[in-house]
């Protein structure tokens, strides 16, 4: 009797998920029946092999799947308001997207006035109801990318060539060197700013600066240009690349690169805008997620550093362990966090303005340089 209570329970639970699957699949096909435009704010270029692109192709593979035509408009200022109301106005784009956290307060002074059209922005923390912040956990790739350049180098001499001194980019800096040191404790990570996030001059000039000043054996970056990588090629410096995986225009220094996958949290975002279902939220996606992730490292990094890489990513993802669980000491020799306590979430997205132990800031002025 028990057991024929049971198989009719599994019966009557799978019509329903049938069911569930031929409603869910009919409201796709509905809100997918007519085209939808989307305007999409970047501050580079949809091709310039690094963080445009990685929104690019996201967006891109969605089009035929979700119905949509996209409306890129590039080299965007952070002052992006007028390019919305053009999207909106003169495009008739229902959803807006903006890449940088930069964008900010012009995307909420924007959906404050078009109450009927949809938000998303990457990075920041605002959300109102028809605005949406989120980012990725990129700090946690971070480290797994420090174990790497930790293994890599034989000098202890690692150059980090950065944007601006902004949170998001001391967190990446700062996960980065506790994973260099949890390998090579005597390590030291040389920062350079270089005040732009795609101006490839300036990269540039930061890279070799470094590598001419200090004996550098691996470079890695937080900026979106690709220049400090080609310089890093000419000179024969190992490189740890970012957003995208450009191994292929790298070949000899090349070792991986910390990447963006954008695509699903855009379809989760995107179908919900469709289905009349968003509601504004701000959301740190985690790892295991998928929105963040490395390429696969080339030829010269070893089996035994890459199994070192994903025992301390099964690690993350067990929550056994975070990048900023203490104790933790600043380059000052402050003790920041203390054994047994951890960042809140909080913390690191807006108060992140020091750095761990190992870090040596080269030039820094308010400018970023």
């Amino acid at each position: 009797m028990r057991r024929g209570v049971i198989i009719a329970f599994l019966i009557l639970a799978a019509a329903i998920a049938g069911i569930l699957r031929i409603e869910d699949n009919q409201l796709n096909l509905d809100v997918n029946a007519n085209t939808t435009k989307v305007g999409v704010i970047l501050r580079g270029t949809c091709l310039d092999r690094s963080y445009g692109q990685a929104h690019f192709d996201a967006l891109e593979s969605l089009r035929g799947d979700l119905n949509l035509e996209t409306v890129y408009r590039e080299g965007v200022p952070p002052d992006c308001y007028k390019e919305i109301v053009n999207l909106i106005q003169d495009e008739g784009c229902r959803i807006i997207i903006g890449t940088s956290f930069d964008n900010a307060p012009y995307m909420e002074l924007a959906a404050e006035s078009y109450p009927e059209v949809c938000f998303i922005l990457v990075g920041g923390t605002a959300y109102r109801n028809n605005l949406s912040s989120f980012f990725g956990r990129m700090y946690q790739v971070r480290y797994l990318s420090g174990i790497v350049a930790g293994r890599m180098t034989k000098t202890g001499e690692i150059g980090y060539v950065a944007a601006f001194p902004v949170p998001e980019v001391i967190r990446g800096i700062n996960a980065f060197t506790l994973g260099v040191r949890s390998v090579r404790p005597d390590a030291i990570v040389r920062v350079r700013y270089c005040g732009s996030w795609t101006e490839d001059t300036p990269a540039g000039t930061a890279c070799s600066e470094l590598v001419d000043r200090h004996p550098i054996d691996v470079v890695t970056v937080h900026t979106n240009s690709l220049q400090p990588l080609r310089e890093a090629e000419r000179r024969g410096v190992w490189s740890i690349g970012y957003n995208v995986d450009n191994s292929e225009d790298f070949p000899n220094t090349y070792l991986m690169a910390c990447i963006w996958n954008w695509a699903e949290y855009y379809r989760k975002e995107i179908l919900s805008c469709l289905q009349g279902k968003f509601h504004g939220t701000n959301e740190w996606v985690n790892m295991e997620d998928g929105i963040v992730s490395y390429s696969p490292p080339t030829e010269y990094v070893s089996l035994d550093t890459r199994v070192e890489m994903e025992e301390a990513r099964e690690k993350f993802k067990s929550r056994t362990f975070d990048v900023f669980y203490g104790p933790i000491v600043d380059n000052t020799g402050r003790t920041r966090i203390e054994a047994g306590e951890s960042m809140s979430d909080n913390e690191m997205l807006k108060n992140f303005k020091w750095y761990v132990e190992g870090v040596r800031i080269e030039r820094q002025g308010m400018d970023g340089t």
